[in-house]
């Protein structure tokens, strides 16, 4: 543990940082061997409760980091060792820094809250225990990713979580659809994570170790141009895992998917916390990424382009919860190129503005789907709850998650005032300055489109006339006030949040940056980070913010004039669609595209490996000698005829062999 010399305290002093993953835990031991028989609202509030002490804790955490002087803001506490092999050294520890305790906050936090959200969302589920039991389990993995203090204790907690939310996007298993979407999650997550265990392999192989603190050292004092292209390599390759755990392309296929899972997996795993991994992984690892300009220049391009790609494919989706899962995955394309730029602390900042709009977002289509749901019931349709086509002018009918709804898509649109405008215009600035003019320019774009698809979600959901039946629109109803709560409380975050990130240009001190750059220090110093030698105008930053504000608000008006000013009818927006649209609506074709050139080939290679090597090979050459025994056994057993002269006969030619041998084979 680094503390100066007149602040020398025991390591004692910080063992209680355990119990902020361990709670979590403890709430999965109780749940699954104690609790089995207690009622749903103990075993939510329970659950929860362990989630919001560990929140506690974690501020706890944030405020005697703070009290600690700005060059010993880095806590590295060991509670005991797991495996020693040679120079191999691996504890089960815990890295307190400004980066950790800031996951920290949005992962106990957000998924606090998203923990009470569900205790009225699961209401009455045969699985309700079970539920808990998964949130909970994937909490205590997500803090060991974020406060683990080398990469093995990051990887135990990617791994994590990888599995948990395998566990949550099937939660529904009887549903075919719904487990194939937790094995399509599985899979793709291992493809990414088999880059990620590489790139650790040849971190420890070039400098034998992987905890952090030592490894950034090592790599600050005995760096030389030579070793460039090794870190290139490594860093590549860690990307290969950020790309699958935070779905940029070409892994990111797996999370439009990942909607089958209950609307609080949605808004916990995909909104706030595991898509994030990959974007705290390469913030952590900035020292790396920052030495290699080709990494660099990687991350940003393939951010860049997964944030469009996203967008594009968003303005033509029905399912409510797509087209929010499709603007995750273009919001994590915008958090990469942040990081990719350089801008480290403006990704961080983004990561946390977008837990609070989008956890929103998520958990307001769940109330707009439980409602859905209840008035289909009620009316004996069977209309999809998540189909907008069904939905319309449910502002009036259930306003609380109407204005909660609004209030996050403004913010997600970047209008000021609202958090996603300060990180998300902050990203813009800092790729414009870096010299990344293409790829500002495919941002902005994005941000434009991001403006027009999310107003076309609230026009068709909240506006015009309801298109779901008149038997069903009686029935329609507000959600329980566990969920209203929480909805409303992400609503002023999704306002408020973003005041930790005002930019230097706005008057503000931009406090996210101010607290991360301990962390970055050592990236700050590399001159590939341009844009912090270079000086732009202020006029100039006022007037690329004042344009992508303009273009946000163009967004917001073509979704205006085409879904609200002119209320579509079912009929209208049931045609087939043509040209571009056609496109778009079919995702581009990349899940056949998949199935054509990889999926299918193969199985079709595994069914001939299987044929070929296995049962014409391995089972043939088995069953072969077990059908020779058998055909052996059977002329053999013609020997056996039962009669006593047979047998007297036999007996006596045996002797006169015997005897033959005895005499003649001397």
């Amino acid at each position: 543990m680094k503390l100066t010399p007149d602040l020398l305290h025991s390591t004692h002093d910080w063992n209680w940082l355990i119990l902020i993953p361990l709670l979590p835990l403890f709430g999965v031991v109780l749940n699954t061997f104690i609790f089995r028989k207690a009622p749903e609202k103990f075993i939510g509030w329970f659950s929860s409760s362990t989630v919001l002490i560990s929140f506690i804790l974690s501020v706890l955490a944030f405020f005697q980091l703070k009290s600690l002087p700005i060059q010993n803001r880095s806590i590295d506490v060991t509670f005991l060792t797991w495996i020693q092999v040679g120079n191999l050294s691996i504890d089960w520890a815990v890295l307190l820094d400004p980066l950790s305790v800031v996951m920290m906050l949005i992962v106990t936090g957000v998924g606090g809250v998203i923990h009470i959200y569900s205790i009225g969302y699961m209401h009455g589920d045969p699985g309700f225990r079970k539920f808990f039991i998964f949130l909970n389990l994937f909490i205590f993995f997500m803090l060991w990713l974020v406060m683990g203090n080398s990469y093995p204790i990051l990887f135990i907690g990617w791994e994590g979580v990888g599995l948990c939310s395998y566990l949550l996007i099937g939660f529904w298993y009887k549903d075919m659809a719904k487990a194939s979407a937790g094995k399509k999650a599985f899979i793709v997550n291992r493809i990414g994570d088999w880059g990620f265990l590489l790139g650790m392999i040849l971190l420890f192989v070039n400098f034998e170790t992987l905890k952090f603190t030592e490894l950034f050292s090592k790599v600050n004092t005995t760096y030389t141009p030579e070793i460039t292209p090794t870190l290139t390599l490594i860093t590549l390759l860690l990307f290969v895992g950020a790309t699958g755990k935070s779905a940029q392309i070409p892994l990111y296929i797996w999370l439009p998917d990942a909607m089958a899972g209950p609307t609080p997996v949605s808004a916990l795993i995909h909104a706030a916390t595991m898509v994030t991994a990959g974007v705290y992984m390469v913030a952590r690892s900035n020292l790396l990424f920052s030495l290699s300009p080709i990494s660099m220049e990687v991350v940003a391009t393939i951010g860049a382009l997964t944030a469009l790609f996203a967008a594009t494919i968003g303005v033509r989706q029905w399912d409510i919860k797509k087209i929010l899962a499709y603007s995750t995955v273009s919001q994590l394309g915008f958090m990469f190129l942040g990081v990719g730029v350089g801008a480290y602390e403006t990704g961080i900042a983004h990561v946390m503005t977008h837990a609070f709009f989008k956890a929103c977002l998520f958990l307001g289509s769940g109330a707009v789907i439980h409602s859905m749901e209840h008035a289909f019931h009620k009316a004996h349709v069977h209309y999809d709850p998540q189909d907008i086509r069904y939905m319309g002018g449910l502002r009036s009918k259930i306003p609380i998650t109407y204005w909660t709804f609004l209030i996050a898509t403004i913010a997600i649109a970047g209008i000021p005032g609202f958090s996603g405008f300060f990180s998300k215009d902050e990203i813009l600035w800092k790729t414009f300055a870096s010299g990344h003019i293409f790829l500002w320019v495919v941002a902005t774009i994005t941000a434009g489109i991001t403006a027009f698809y999310m107003f076309r979600l609230v026009y068709l959901t909240f506006f015009g006339n309801f298109r779901g039946g008149v038997e069903s629109e009686g029935h329609i109803q507000e959600v329980t006030p566990y969920m209203t709560f929480i909805l409303i409380l992400l609503a002023v975050l999704s306002v408020i949040g973003g005041y930790l990130a005002v930019p230097h240009a706005l008057g503000g001190h931009f406090l996210i940056g101010e607290w991360l750059q301990p962390v970055l220090q050592d990236s700050r110093k590399l001159p590939s980070l341009a844009y912090y030698q270079e000086h732009h105008s202020l006029m100039l930053e006022f007037g690329l913010m004042g344009l992508s504000v303009i273009i946000a608000i163009l967004g917001i008006y073509l979704a205006s004039k085409y879904f609200n000013q002119k209320p579509q009818e079912l009929t209208v927006l049931t045609q087939k669609p043509k040209g571009i649209m056609k496109i778009l609506e079919n995702k581009y074709w990349i899940d056949e595209l998949y199935e054509f050139t990889i999926v299918q080939p193969i199985y079709k290679f595994s069914i001939f490996a299987w044929k070929v090597f296995d049962a014409t090979g391995i089972d043939g050459f088995i069953n072969s000698i077990g059908s020779l025994v058998v055909k052996i056994g059977e002329h053999l057993r013609k020997l056996q005829t039962g009669y006593l002269s047979n047998y007297a006969l036999l007996m006596s030619i045996g002797i006169l062999f015997t005897i033959a041998w005895l005499v003649f084979g001397k």
